[in-house]
């Protein structure tokens, strides 16, 4: 990996970090659907990036989170089972040997492609984060609920960001 690609991490790390924090912490609508765009960041680390170190990144954006949030590794856990589907599917669909591409992104691999990709990322992210938040079976239905709607914002707001740095490779 270049220098040049770990210094746009660190700053897409601190920005999105910045960004959830500050800006997006509070913002929920009727306690049902919270953004969640630091996921983001995990889901647009480097194809080189070995196993391990994914999940340190993903544990330690997780525990940032944690701090701010009052939450005692909530996020931690939901980041370290995302960075889990984000290594099961780039497995399963692509060729570990030969990637053309540095990073996962919309312009790189297609609209379809990341779709699916973030689509279930989020969904394992948000049902660990919501379940282990509740942690209670008395409240599945509302807890289901909140978890749709979060990764419909979620989804809205990743994908929004994305096009709005859309950098379309020909293939």
């Amino acid at each position: 990996m270049n220098s040049r690609l770990v210094l746009v991490n660190i700053g897409r790390w601190f920005i999105l970090l910045f960004i959830q924090i500050l800006l997006l912490r509070n913002l929920s609508f009727y306690n049902m659907a919270t953004p969640f765009v630091y996921v983001l960041f995990l889901l647009l680390v480097p194809f080189g990036t070995p196993n391990l170190l994914l999940y340190l990144i993903a544990f330690i954006t997780g525990l940032t989170l944690d701090a701010f949030y009052d939450t005692l590794g909530v996020h931690a856990a939901a980041c370290v089972a995302l960075a889990f589907v984000r290594i099961l599917f780039i497995s399963v669909t692509m060729n570990r040997d030969g990637f053309d591409e540095p990073e996962p992104t919309l312009g790189n691999m297609g609209f379809k492609w990341f779709v699916i990709y973030a689509t279930l990322c989020t969904l394992a992210h948000h049902f660990v984060l919501f379940f282990l938040e509740t942690f209670r079976l008395t409240e599945i239905s509302y807890t289901l609920l909140r978890c749709v709607f979060s990764i419909i914002f979620t989804l809205f707001t990743v994908i929004l960001i994305e096009f709005i740095f859309y950098n379309r490779r020909m293939r």
